[in-house]
């Protein structure tokens, strides 16, 4: 088994869902790790692992609207070469929104690039709750200071 699959399916394992959605999400994506034969390839399969970061600063919450999908979500993306999905989560979030990304960052303006989706801001925690994917809701819920 690759090391990334590995790390990936502990620390699914590990996480104590926030929610039924989380529960009922943590059990599929266990089930489909185990039986795709490239996951982490996104050209193998439509089902493919990602990296996403939810990005925090002074301002609350940093959100984009994803162009294909057409709703609200922390930056994120797919995986590159032998990248972790916590390395592609860093990288995807600081090429969708221009800034410098550790997680938490300041209150710099987002300046997304060229071919990124430009509608990229900062929401306080109640706005970003409220427009946020249903699916991003209870983990904003939990960070929230």
């Amino acid at each position: 088994m690759d090391n990334r699959l590995a790390l990936v399916m502990r620390s699914l394992e590990a996480r104590v869902p926030l929610d039924q959605r989380e529960a009922r999400s943590r059990v599929r994506a266990l089930a489909a790790l185990a039986a795709l034969p490239e996951p982490f390839d996104r050209e193998a399969d439509p089902t493919h692992v990602t990296g996403s970061a939810i990005v925090i600063g002074g301002q609350g919450v940093l959100l984009h609207r994803h162009r294909r999908l057409g709703v609200w979500l922390q930056p994120g993306g797919h995986i590159d070469g032998d990248e972790t999905p916590w390395a592609a989560a860093g990288r995807e979030a600081q090429e969708e929104t221009g800034l410098v990304v550790k997680f938490t960052v300041g209150d710099e303006t987002p300046r997304p690039p060229a071919g990124e989706s430009q509608e990229v801001r900062w929401f306080d925690w109640e706005e970003a709750m409220g427009t946020a994917d249903e699916g991003l809701v209870a983990v904003l819920r939990s960070l929230r200071p």
